[in-house]
């Protein structure tokens, strides 16, 4: 026969373990619960319920766009990176030549410093010795002896007189040297300025005779008059004008004037142009 303190734990036990199942499906209810009051769009199991009755995706072209965009991003970034790693053989080529210029401007340098240091100390060792040397040459020279004051007697002396002679010698003598300058200057030759002057001359027509045409030119003579070379120069349609050179005279020769003769003979020659004018 049970005690009174054992019936009252058995009995307390027995409170608990009902008060503990209560408890546990009072909370199994209040989870149903709020299962059912969340909205679909807020629930992974409700969506995932939702998606699974829906058989079209309206939206597969943006997420297939924004797919093909990281892709394409992620692949950029991997050629930078490739780059950024292996640079390419230019950019070696080029530091190697700015290292050998670098290389030759500091032995350069170098060699200008070395160059400047010895011309310093040439011109201090010449400074010094240009000091000494003066030195010994003034303790080395006498002092000059005071001149002698030697007194005359100067009566009787014409003093206006000796000075006008000693002009007259200095006259002389100037203008014995002006005589014999003038005439070296007379006898250099003088400075004859020349020029080079090719001329073209062109005919009427194809049918113009070119070679009574250079003879009547070479027939032109004057004082400081040179004829030179001559050829034939063709300029359309089978007309050759007549390009000859000569050496003039500039005193002497009006290129206006040689020009004028020549177009005297208007039966062969159209017309002068200068085509080349230098100065000898």
């Amino acid at each position: 026969m049970t005690s009174g303190p054992e019936v009252f734990k058995k009995k307390k036990k027995k409170d608990t373990a009902i008060s503990f199942l209560k408890k546990k499906k009072k909370k199994q209810d209040n989870l149903v619960v709020a299962w059912h009051s969340v909205p679909p769009e807020k629930s992974p199991s409700k969506m995932s319920c939702a998606f699974v009755a829906e058989n079209v995706w309206y939206d597969k072209a943006q997420y297939n766009d924004a797919e093909r965009k990281f892709y394409e991003s992620t692949a950029k970034m991997d050629g930078i990176a490739a780059l950024a790693s292996t640079p390419g053989t230019e950019l070696f080529e080029r530091l190697s030549l700015l290292e050998s210029e670098n290389k030759k401007l500091t032995s350069v340098v170098a060699g200008m410093e070395k160059l400047v240091i010895s011309l310093q100390e040439r011109v201090s060792a010449l400074e010094s010795g240009a000091g000494g040397a003066a030195k010994s040459a003034t303790a080395a020279k006498p002092q000059a002896p005071a001149p002698k004051v030697v007194e005359d007697d100067d009566d009787g002396v014409d003093l206006f007189g000796s000075d006008s002679d000693e002009d007259e010698a200095a006259n002389t003598v100037k203008e014995a040297r002006l005589a014999e300058y003038n005439a070296r200057k007379s006898k250099k030759p003088a400075l004859i300025a020349k020029s080079n002057i090719i001329l073209d001359i062109k005919p009427w027509d194809d049918e113009t005779d070119m070679k009574a045409m250079e003879a009547e030119v070479r027939k032109i003579e004057m004082d400081g008059l040179l004829w030179g070379a001559s050829k034939l120069v063709p300029l359309a349609y089978g007309i050759h004008k007549l390009q000859i050179s000569c050496v003039v005279e500039d005193d002497k020769v009006s290129i206006d004037l040689l020009t004028e003769e020549i177009e005297k003979n208007d039966e062969l020659v159209q017309s002068v142009d200068i085509a080349a004018f230098n100065k000898i």
